[in-house]
């Protein structure tokens, strides 16, 4: 322990040196905190600590930040909104993933049934530190793939807790039967979620509303700190998982007014967390056992990866369009960290032999490591191998067009926007991000392009700078504001005219140079008004 912080110190300095060298042939730092951490071990020769409690919770309040992040995006009306892709998509992608893997690893590989659901489950799941990560930093989360594939993390992060359960329930020789402890799961589960919401959103909003209020930063950042860190420990006291406890946190600060403070408050605590938690992976690799079995460690990885995006590809396939499907099939195709929870608990149970789980350990970090590789060039790879024909997509000729409407997006106000430019037989194009709309457009015999409007390469292709305004018509706020940034940046001059539908939306984007807001309700408010002034005037006539 006395030179624990020595480790630390030089953990650091390595980290930062390899980070600033992988960034700059862009690789992801999370190759860097792994490489770091197996650097440190070797160095220092601390295989004997690798598996400390300690250094597992440590490790562990990296994903608890991660999913108190996510809850902060993720508020109970937005999982009602994306309930297709969480329960949906999420449910069959962690089922069949299971059964297939189960299947393969019972009959295939040859182990004992107890063995091979655990396998299953750790490799149904995806790394939700990796992909969010990157979703996050490249503003992909935002499309229509990144959607989809928030969606099913978040599922998978929800599965990971009966998971768990279940692994208790194999371990444990207790005279128990299967209902009686499924029925007491059920009742703490029902106990904990009500108090969190219930008593803690109550709380949770006093005590942010009493720190904001203080204008004291450090007692606003300790009372997240303590938000985050009292719900993770009550709902291990209740038997289920830190992250649980910090992802319902995260959820109910986004019903409260602070959501966007709080989350530009806690990124930084989050990230050095998260680097931890992959010091802590990279701690975990044992050189020896991987070259002595690296044939069949990168032949697993690959049989995973090949079945997972199969699997997700046709899940999502019968929805979406075949480069959507793809694009998040590749992208959930890695194991992810909760995999070494899992292993963990089974390995401790005596469910899963110790040299099985070192092995699969290194699958699942070598599925981490080359990642964040291929993550970033998924959309250049899908170009080559899959070609939407049915959509426009080349915009050369829009070079050309000068004193044109842009309207992103074609969903409900879209379309109404697209009829009234009619009607005044003003020349305009459609641009969304999504495949259904653009094919409903181009069969209304409407000029319509699939892109995302918040690309530099797409804005350029629009030929914005000529153009004599942009229509923002989408629902999501966060996407809006994305648009609305780019376009500003690109050109300082665009006549940006967007729709917002509460005081909220309107808040938002204030701090844009936005040439028009139109509000929703008020414009409703004078349509209704004008036209009890017309039927008034009406009754006079006669």
């Amino acid at each position: 322990m006395d030179y624990t912080l020595l480790y630390v110190i030089v953990a650091l300095g390595i980290s930062i040196v390899l980070n600033i060298l992988l960034k700059k042939i862009g690789i992801s730092q999370i190759v860097g905190y792994i490489f770091t951490g197996t650097i440190i071990v070797y160095a220092f020769d601390l295989r004997s600590a690798v598996h400390s409690h300690e250094l597992e919770l440590l490790g562990e309040f990296g994903i608890v930040f991660l999913m108190f992040t996510i809850g902060l995006e993720i508020s109970l009306a937005k999982m009602g909104n994306m309930r297709q892709e969480i329960f949906g998509n999420g449910f069959l992608q962690v089922g069949l993933t299971t059964i297939v893997v189960y299947l393969g690893a019972y009959y295939l590989f040859g182990l004992d049934a107890k063995s091979a659901i655990i396998v299953a489950f750790a490799f149904s799941l995806s790394s939700t530190a990796v992909v969010l990560s990157y979703l996050k930093s490249s503003k992909e989360i935002y499309t229509p793939y990144g959607q989809k594939a928030t969606g099913i993390l978040i599922f998978q992060d929800i599965a990971v807790i009966p998971i768990l359960i279940l692994i208790g329930f194999l371990s444990s020789e207790a005279d128990e039967s299967i209902y009686v402890i499924i029925g007491d799961t059920i009742l703490s589960a029902v106990v904990a979620v009500g108090l969190l919401f219930v008593v803690g959103k109550r709380v949770v909003t006093w005590l942010l509303h009493f720190s904001a209020s203080s204008e004291l930063e450090e007692l606003f950042m300790g009372s997240v700190l303590f938000i985050v860190v009292g719900a993770s420990l009550f709902a291990s006291f209740m038997g289920f998982t830190y992250s649980l406890g910090a992802f319902i946190a995260g959820m109910i600060i986004a019903e409260t007014r602070y959501h966007h403070k709080v989350e530009s408050e806690i990124a930084p605590f989050k990230d050095i967390l998260l680097g931890t938690f992959f010091v802590t992976v990279g701690m975990k690799v044992d050189i020896e056992i991987f070259i002595e079995n690296i044939d069949m460690i990168i032949e697993v990885f690959l049989l995973v990866l090949t079945i997972k995006t199969l699997l997700i590809f046709c899940i999502l396939k019968f929805s979406q369009s075949s480069a959507t499907s793809l694009k998040t099939a590749l992208s959930l195709s890695q194991v992810g960290e909760f995999s070494f929870v899992i292993f963990a608990v089974a390995s401790a149970g005596n469910i899963l032999d110790d040299s099985l789980v070192s092995l699969f350990v290194l699958v699942v970090i070598l599925s981490m490591v080359i990642t964040p590789f291929f993550i970033t060039r998924i959309n250049e790879f899908t170009q080559r191998l899959v070609k939407e024909s049915d959509i426009i997509t080349d915009m050369s000729r829009l070079k050309a067009c000068e004193n044109h409407v842009i309207v992103c997006g074609y969903s409900v106000v879209g379309k109404f926007v697209a009829k009234y430019l009619e009607e005044f037989d003003a020349p305009y194009i459609v641009v969304d991000n999504s495949n259904k709309h653009v094919k409903e457009a181009l069969e209304n015999n409407i000029e319509a392009y699939l892109g995302d409007a918040s690309k530099v390469a797409i804005l350029n292709a629009l030929n914005i700078e000529k153009a004599s305004a942009i229509i923002v018509t989408l629902d999501n706020i966060d996407k809006k504001r994305l648009i609305c940034e780019s376009i500003l940046k690109h050109s300082k001059n665009a006549n940006v005219v967007v729709k917002v539908v509460s005081l909220e939306e309107k808040q938002k984007l204030a701090d844009l140079d936005i040439t028009v807001i139109v509000d929703g309700k008020v414009e409703v408010a004078r349509v209704l008004v004008e036209r009890m002034l017309s039927c008034q005037l009406y009754k006079h006539k006669e």
